[in-house]
């Protein structure tokens, strides 16, 4: 495929015969006796997201406009190119509206912001490449907190996110579709004119993420042209940045593969909308097909063709119709997920320090005495639970039984600690606890004596170790660095120590205003395979045991703050994952087992 691809590129850039006539249809043209619709401007006043900045925004509204009924709406970026003559935007609406080939819907049309000058001698500041170019979450959350909402002051917007698209051209395509994908809570429908797919920002990495990522309910129309920063002399492309027409091509074989409704055209025009213009009524026909039907995720179309490959991809993980659902209320901030032998899941309420227990059938209440205040929780063998109890004068870890089988409690096994922030149980009961104030991975043996596993900070240079994970077979242990993206892989010695660390795992970053914040992870687990999930506001990165970021699953909670805590959970079988977000308790079933501290499973060899 990819050297048909670039055989006809080369091709076509010194075959100007190749190129095709694009021209506007009737569907673009006003007709007599099709209802026309009203265009109103007005400008955005600055706000949070883009201070002291402007931006000139149009209303399109149809005559169809019920302001009873909650209606669809588009976010037309670059606005006053798409009311243009170029695209003509306004008329293709009233004509497909009047044919009933799109519901009556609100056009929405927003320029990038410009920052006033403080006088004739300064220049501007132009905000499109910022606004549009940039991955995070931010151009999302200006268009839900202040666009929205601005022209939802005078119409009645629908809330649904299967009613609600977004257009982009150029690298307005790349704003169009982050927004989308950060916020697919908001946004089911995307139109990518020419995107600029390419190394300009880090949309160049988008393919990679969409192929690990579990899918979201999205449908993509995308359009690109042979010609795009194309020139015979260059037919390979005239930009540092990379290749339009290959990097569309490669973005559209990634949302193929990861299993999105998706379509490219592929013309031979250049970095232009001359095409965009020509085949904008069908491609909004095909953005809107079947409304109101919903936009949901589906399998790749050859998920059940005899030589497809279902290993290592998001489904061979998670089930396609079994999302997160809710555990219990708003339980407010979760730490310390762990679980034990029959399926009951245990957690720290943060703001109280009072330990909870959940049970298979989702009912949380109240576990143990109320008088045990902890910060951190990890269930041993004979299921017993060990907890981080903080104090004035330090902490301490004790234990308490949680079943029939379990030993008696609470019993102090450690105290004076007051740096722990995580640990993990072995099978034997040995507990290795991360001291962040001595900087230091301690354990204590099975017969209550404390030892030294690792002085992190000065040896392997790992400032910041953060949580702990046990490989099945517990030989291995996974250390979190959160000051970096990479997560370390170190063997545990005979003697119970930590030896021949390595930045083993590299994380995929989420791309946040705080730049600071990118490389936490606050907890981990692994199943029985020797995979390690890590629980990260991007989602929850799977890595295979050979250190490989192999899956992503989609947090609960688009875009609804961090992940601070993940176990596996479940009635023998260890088939649930459970996952705290923004003060709220999640689950869903698995296909893998997840491994624990009570039996020692050895995993397969990794694939090389």
């Amino acid at each position: 495929m990819r050297r048909i691809l670039l055989t006809f590129l080369a091709a076509a850039a010194l075959s100007p015969l190749l190129a095709q006539n694009y021209v506007l249809g009737p569907d673009s043209e006003p007709h007599d006796g099709v209802p026309k619709g009203t265009v109103t401007k007005f400008v955005l006043p600055p706000g949070k997201y883009y201070p002291g900045t402007p931006h000139n925004c149009a209303i399109y509204v149809p005559v169809q406009y019920d302001a009873t009924k909650p209606a669809p709406f588009m976010i037309f970026l670059d606005g006053s190119q798409a009311l243009g003559n170029s695209m003509r935007v306004p008329v293709v609406f009233d004509n497909l509206i009047a044919k009933h080939d799109l519901p009556p819907m609100i056009g929405i049309f927003v320029d990038p912001g410009i920052l006033p000058v403080l006088s004739d001698a300064d220049q501007n500041r132009y905000n499109r490449i910022y606004e549009y170019d940039s991955l995070t979450p931010r151009f999302a959350e200006f268009l839900i907190n202040e666009l929205i909402p601005a022209v939802a002051k005078n119409y009645n917007l629908s809330k649904n996110p299967d009613d609600r698209g977004l257009s982009g051209v150029s690298t307005g395509a790349v704003g169009a579709f982050m927004a989308a994908r950060n916020r697919p809570d908001q946004f089911h429908r995307v139109l990518s004119w020419i995107g600029t797919y390419v190394s300009m920002k880090g949309a160049d990495e988008m393919p990679a993420l969409v192929r690990k990522t579990e899918p979201k309910p999205l449908r993509i129309f995308m359009q690109d042209g042979t010609q795009d920063h194309i020139t015979p002399p260059e037919p390979f492309g005239t930009s540092p940045f990379g290749s339009w027409p290959i990097n569309n091509q490669v973005m559209y074989e990634a949302l193929q593969f990861a299993g999105y409704d998706v379509k490219l055209e592929m013309g031979t025009e250049a970095h232009n909308t001359k095409q965009a213009g020509a085949i904008m009524p069908d491609a909004l026909r095909w953005l809107w097909r079947g409304y109101p039907q919903p936009v949901v995720v589906h399998e790749p179309a050859a998920a059940h063709e005899m030589e497809y490959d279902t290993a290592n991809r998001v489904f061979s993980t998670v089930y396609l119709d079994k999302p997160w659902e809710r555990v219990g209320a708003n339980l407010g901030p979760i730490n310390g997920l762990t679980s034990d032998r029959i399926g009951n899941v245990y957690f720290v309420y943060a703001l109280t320090d009072a330990i909870n227990r959940v049970d298979p059938e989702g009912r949380v209440a109240a576990f143990g005495d109320p008088a045990i205040h902890a910060d951190d929780l990890r269930m041993g063998p004979g299921d017993q639970l060990y907890a981080f109890a903080a104090s004035q004068g330090g902490g301490s870890i004790i234990s308490l039984g949680t079943g029939a089988g379990s030993a008696s409690g609470p019993k102090t096994i450690a105290s004076n600690l007051t740096g722990l922030v995580d640990e993990v149980v072995t099978k034997t009961g040995t507990i290795y606890f991360i001291d962040q104030q001595k900087h230091t991975i301690d354990f204590i043996d099975a017969s209550g004596q404390p030892h030294l596993a690792l002085a992190y900070f000065f040896g392997p240079g790992m400032p910041f170790a953060i949580a702990l994970a046990l490989s099945p077979d517990q030989s291995m242990a996974v250390v979190i660095d959160a000051s970096s993206r990479y997560a370390w892989s170190f063997q545990i010695a005979p003697d119970g120590t930590f030896q021949n660390g390595e930045p083993f795992y590299r994380l995929e970053l989420l791309e946040t205003s705080d730049s600071w914040e990118q490389g936490e992870v606050r907890s981990a687990v692994e199943d029985t395979d020797g995979m390690v999930y890590f629980a990260t506001d991007l989602g929850i990165q799977i890595a295979m045991q050979n250190g490989r970021i192999v899956e992503i699953l989609n947090p609960p909670i688009p875009g609804g703050g961090e992940l601070t805590a993940i176990t596996f959970a479940g009635d023998g079988k260890q088939n649930w994952l459970y996952v705290a977000q923004d003060g709220k308790l999640f689950r869903r079933p698995v296909k893998v087992t997840g491994a624990n501290s009570w039996t020692v499973a050895k995993p397969p060899k990794p694939t090389l």
